[in-house]
């Protein structure tokens, strides 16, 4: 059942070369990041303005950066219109951004972040302190991972803003990135206003998302586009129709989806989605809560099968909740900790009391094509040790609601990102008092070492704790983590150029250009 035509591999074969040679040519290498300020070649130099029209699968649940309900496309949107005091770059370190730059004291504790003069809203207003302290503030109020570690903000003087930690903390910095928002504008949802390079000109659910160039941006020379418009589509296969047939001029794709398109008609950039693939267990769910279970489950999936079948063998195996991008952090032994053992599986489900096997509901959202047949694949593969397992699809609104916040499921297929570049960004769900821990993983032993990573300063142990963090989280088997999804940015041939990749999930609209 997973064997492929041998004509169709090396024809996809080949096409995976050209666009490898593409994307180190063009957009650097997958992975490694590339410049907003590299220059591109003569023979491909930017011509401005225009419009470009984006497919996009899924909506923005907010558009409020001070919402942490948003999920990762309304992150990946709000990235070209928000800015923090600082941003990460395309090699994942942090540049000044709002703040025109900042110093930390040698203890760690206090944060000095020096205002960029002039710097503006969209909406002409400038950019105060009291601004920058207004979105902190509603930040820790409104419960957003890490703020709680603030114990002070003040005012220095009328370009400068102090922030002191509670304890010195070396992951900080990176949370600084969240958007800053006027003090006196009281409809963020409505109206959002931010300092990024596109500011919202309307929003029309079910329909699109307009942005449109700002033209006080402090960036010289970005954004090229005037206008970037994104069309939600509802599934990925309607989405590959309408790039086809030229109602958009580009889109996000997985291999599973651009293998289906001709790389003499399309420019293809790949890159990774810098978010980890996962069957989610619900552990609070019977049969799930038993350790011996989840174990068996792990046992019987097929990582590599699974990724051969469903992606076309594009896609980085991961076997930890962080991406192996992340690499000075990633825990490579845990690349496959679970072998395939199917007797093994099923003597883990006899000891658990579930010789015969069970059934087992899979809640999949129906937008996510890729998602889908991943679970098609893993029904087969469960069924190898007894577990008869159902795909339960539904909306993307009734996956926030009833599995995200409301918890109401068995296991799921999703992806999950990190809102910000920080390890602790991928770990922090699986605290046993985090909001978003909607895996309901209790582990003292995780949330003591990842206790004292807030803790540690010493750059080699945090490192060190942070893979004994990883190797808790796979040893009591939370979840089954399966990839990093590999993905493709593609345009019409010769249409569109400057396509940069980040160690997030984002999509940078603002350095993308015409071509002549």
């Amino acid at each position: 059942m997973y064997a492929r035509p041998l004509l169709q591999s090396l024809l996809f074969l080949g096409l995976l070369c050209a666009l490898d040679a593409c994307s180190r040519n063009q957009a650097g290498s997958p992975g490694q990041g590339s410049s907003p300020a590299d220059a591109p070649p003569l023979e491909a130099r930017p011509l401005e303005g225009g419009e470009l029209r984006l497919g996009i699968t899924t909506e923005p649940a907010t558009l409020d950066p001070l919402s942490p309900s948003n999920t990762a496309d309304g992150r990946s949107i709000l990235f070209n219109v928000f800015e923090g005091l600082v941003k990460p770059d395309t090699l994942g370190t942090f540049q000044p951004a709002v703040a025109e730059g900042y110093e930390i004291t040698q203890d760690g504790l206090v944060y000095t972040f020096r205002l960029r003069p002039g710097l503006k809203f969209h909406d002409g207003s400038e950019v105060r302190a009291e601004d920058v302290i207004f979105t902190l503030d509603t930040a820790m109020q409104t419960g957003f991972a890490g703020f709680d570690r603030i114990a002070s903000l003040e005012q220095s003087s009328p370009e400068d803003i102090t922030l002191t930690l509670k304890a010195a903390d070396p992951d900080f910095l990176p949370y600084l990135s969240i958007g800053i928002v006027p003090k006196n504008h009281a409809d963020r949802e409505g109206k959002p206003i931010g300092t990024g390079p596109y500011s919202i000109a309307s929003y029309t659910t079910q329909q699109s998302l307009v942005l449109v160039k700002n033209p006080d941006y402090w960036q010289k020379g970005l954004p090229h586009l005037d206008k970037v418009t994104y069309v939600f589509i509802a599934d990925s296969d309607a989405l590959l129709l309408a790039l086809q047939g030229g109602n958009i001029d580009g889109a996000s794709i997985t291999s599973g989806v651009v293998q289906q398109l001709d790389p003499g008609r399309f420019d293809m950039f790949p890159s990774p989605s810098n978010a980890v693939q996962l069957l989610a267990l619900n552990n609070a769910q019977p049969p799930l809560h038993d350790l011996r279970v989840r174990k068996a489950i792990n046992y019987a999936v097929d990582i590599p099968a699974l990724i051969e079948t469903a992606f076309y063998g594009m896609g980085e195996p991961s076997g930890s909740p962080l991406i192996p991008g992340l690499s000075a952090y990633y825990e490579a032994s845990l690349r496959d900790p679970y072998p395939v053992d199917v007797p093994l599986a099923k003597e883990l489900l006899a000891q658990a009391g579930y010789g015969e096997g069970f059934s087992l509901e899979i809640t999949v959202p129906s937008n996510y094509t890729m998602h889908v047949d991943t679970a098609q694949v893993l029904v087969n593969q469960l069924a190898s040790i007894g577990i008869k397992a159902t795909i339960n699809l539904v909306d993307w609104a009734t996956w926030l609601s009833e599995v995200y916040r409301g918890r109401k499921y068995q296991a799921t297929i999703i992806s999950l990102d990190a809102p910000m570049v920080s390890p602790r960004s991928f770990l922090e769900r699986y605290h046993s008092a985090s909001g978003s821990n909607f895996l309901n993983f209790q582990s003292p032993a995780f949330d003591e070492v990842y206790e004292a990573v807030l803790q540690e300063r010493d750059a080699q142990e945090r490192v060190a704790l942070y893979r004994k963090a990883q190797q808790i989280i796979s040893a009591e088997a939370a979840s089954v983590y399966i990839q990093d999804i590999w993905g493709f940015r593609t345009f019409p041939k010769g249409r569109f150029g400057g396509v940069v990749s980040y160690p997030l999930y984002v999509f940078d609209v603002s350095t993308i250009y015409r071509l002549p």
